[in-house]
């Protein structure tokens, strides 16, 4: 009955998820059917395990409260404005409007692989992909793929030296540094890539060969893509962008360089920032959108009305985000959990493959690469080095590993992707699905499999 209740839930969740069924409500049915399935006490299953676990949705919500705020405000400024839309047509004018998939995915690419949060690049790229999409005339369920591939494949799991959390926890659980296996971190990256675009190439010739085209969402402020007079330049729409992104992305690029000064106020904002790795992109995201306001002659007078909007925004993604966290928190304490944890280390099955199943099956169940990575880590880790893998190797496989089937329809980056693009499962999710899941999986099993014979 436990088993088959966590499955259950499981499937009840995505099934929902895919019907529109709002996710919230979902992943409260969800949890009661595995809490009743597994003998959970529902009092503590929901006021404890639900809310306010270490994967609890109001811990969620509480640790990265301000990160929405912010970057909605920003992304807010940014197409009222009309700034990303300056930006966008001088990127297609140079570039040309079908190149607004290849912009979007090295765009969020160069933001994760610098250290910015995936949440941040969904709010700070989206104004300029609706501009973007506008222009070159692109579904929107394609921006969510492109920014799919971009911040939330090759740069979080794979490409080593990545400062991401998926690479930062095995590092400190094993004890080897961020650029283990490298080899196979870049054999894995550039499958993701190659594959990615290659996909996303493809069913932007066959959108517009169909005639399908952009359509904007209910609530999406996107202006006619022509130079107005109310239109700020190119150059100077760029700077918060620029300022933003540079406030992030200096005190590590300082400390990488090793020029960071070791005492004085700029050593204390640098350690700041160190230690902060979610306010202070938040600080950034305000005082850029602060510094936007200042720039931008066509916001004045309607300032505070233009920030409380982009608070607004920030609302339902937020939670949308931390109720599926909450429901991986009821998962975790179940016995069918804990019993699939000993059954994956008792299977027969060869080390590393194990490894790569036990990694992708609990992202899968609790919707999350890092909590799937840091619960494999936690409890399963120390038996397969026993087992003779070597430390580098499962720190990158099983990196890879938690980027795979951790994109399921429940999971909370997906929802809050949609949630933010106001684009449906069944609008968009077939496309994310084989860019966060399919192609992930594929290139950690070749990488695999090349471990297996070098």
């Amino acid at each position: 009955m436990a088993y088959l209740g966590l499955l259950a839930g499981l499937a009840l969740l995505i099934f929902l998820a895919l019907r529109g069924v709002n996710i919230l409500f979902a992943s409260l049915l969800c949890g009661l059917v595995v809490a009743l399935s597994n003998g959970l006490p529902i009092a503590e299953a929901f006021s404890q395990h639900y809310a306010a676990g270490p994967l609890g949705t109001f811990s969620f919500a509480g640790k990265f409260f301000l990160l929405f705020i912010a970057g909605a405000i920003f992304g807010r400024i940014m197409g009222e404005s009309k700034a990303a839309s300056s930006i966008a047509l001088s990127l297609v004018d140079k570039l040309g409007a079908d190149r607004a998939l290849w912009i979007t995915v090295i765009s969020c690419a160069l933001l994760t692989y610098g250290g910015v949060v995936v949440f941040v690049v969904i709010f700070a790229m989206y104004p300029l992909g609706l501009s973007l999409l506008k222009q070159a005339d692109i579904p929107k369920r394609l921006f969510c793929a492109a920014l799919a591939l971009g911040a939330g494949t090759f740069t979080l799991a794979a490409l080593p030296g990545t400062p991401s959390i998926q690479n930062v926890i095995p590092s400190v659980a094993l004890g080897t540094d961020l650029f283990a296996a490298p080899g196979l971190g870049l054999l894995g990256g550039a499958i993701m890539f190659g594959l990615g675009m290659a996909y996303l190439e493809r069913q932007r010739r066959a959108a517009k060969a169909a005639g399908e085209g952009f359509e904007p969402g209910p609530n999406d402020k996107v202006e006619n893509m022509v130079a107005s007079d109310d239109m700020p330049s190119w150059q100077l729409a760029i700077i918060p962008l620029i300022f933003v992104l540079g406030t992030i992305l200096l005190p590590r690029l300082l400390l990488t360089l090793g020029v960071a000064p070791e005492t004085g106020v700029i050593a204390d904002i640098i350690q700041f920032a160190k230690v902060q790795p979610i306010f202070w992109p938040s600080l950034a995201l305000i005082l850029g959108s602060v510094l936007a306001y200042l720039l931008f002659a066509n916001l004045r007078g309607r300032g505070l009305q233009v920030f409380g909007e982009g608070t607004n925004d920030a609302i339902l993604p937020l939670l949308n985000t931390a109720a599926v966290i909450g429901f991986g928190g009821i998962v975790v304490q179940t016995v069918g959990f804990q019993d699939f944890s000993s059954a994956m280390l008792n299977s027969g099955l060869p080390p590393k493959l194990s490894a790569f199943a036990s990694v992708s099956v609990v992202s899968a169940i609790t919707g999350s690469a890092s909590g799937g990575l840091q619960i494999f880590m936690s409890t399963m880790a120390d038996a397969y080095l026993a087992m003779g893998i070597p430390a580098e190797e499962l720190h990158r496989l099983t990196a890879m590993a938690s980027g795979g089937f951790d994109s399921l329809p429940h999971c909370g980056a997906v929802i809050a992707m949609l949630t933010v693009t106001q684009l449906t499962h069944k609008q968009a999710y077939r496309d994310v699905g084989v860019i966060t899941v399919v192609i992930p999986v594929t290139a950690t099993l070749i990488c695999l499999a090349v471990s297996m014979v070098i």
